[in-house]
């Protein structure tokens, strides 16, 4: 599979392996789920700021706040088949450093595993993956768990899961979703 993932350090003080961890998530996840068929691919990830998301999700999502990640899809269903040879511009997935970083301490969870979940998320909305219904939303964290577990991560979803006859399974959950 020929595909390009650009990492860019944009603003944040992020970790060193930033850069490496991103790579690897996204190299990892298109690997799982990007169908070779389609030819070559490229996307980037963006390791920003609260600030600079922030803008962007006031300008392009009218929402005047930061969020974890961002994902700009590039391409539609719907849009005619690529030239043979030309790389899919899949798109961006832009991180917030501080609400990252927040995040991951709120949920216990290391800065480093947090990155790699939301950056498996961000890819997925790239190729088409979505969680507006609860289907989707099934569908779409059964994937990133399954890809976080080869990195040796935990289930990022599984305290929000009660078994079926539990019945506290009537009680709402504090599950946050990596925002759309």
């Amino acid at each position: 599979m020929a595909v390009d993932v650009t990492v860019s350090r944009e603003a944040g003080d992020w970790a060193e392996n930033a850069e490496w961890l991103a790579e690897k998530a996204a190299l990892a996840t298109l690997a799982a789920i990007y169908d070779a068929e389609d030819g070559p691919a490229e996307l980037s990830v963006v390791l920003a700021d609260d600030a600079l998301v922030q803008q962007l999700n006031r300008d392009y999502r009218g929402k005047d706040k930061p969020t974890n990640v961002l994902s700009f899809a590039l391409t539609e269903a719907e849009e005619p088949e690529p030239e043979e040879g030309v790389p899919v511009l899949l798109g961006d997935v832009i991180l917030a450093f501080e609400t990252v970083r927040r995040e991951a301490a709120e949920q216990n969870k290391s800065p480093d595993d947090h990155l790699t979940h939301l950056v498996v998320h961000g890819v997925l909305h790239l190729l088409g993956y979505d969680h507006e219904t609860d289907d989707e939303a099934e569908e779409m964290e059964a994937l990133e768990t399954r890809l976080l577990a080869s990195f040796g991560i935990a289930d990022p979803y599984a305290t929000n899961r009660l078994p079926p006859d539990d019945p506290a399974e009537t009680e709402p959950t504090n599950h946050e979703p990596p925002d759309r």
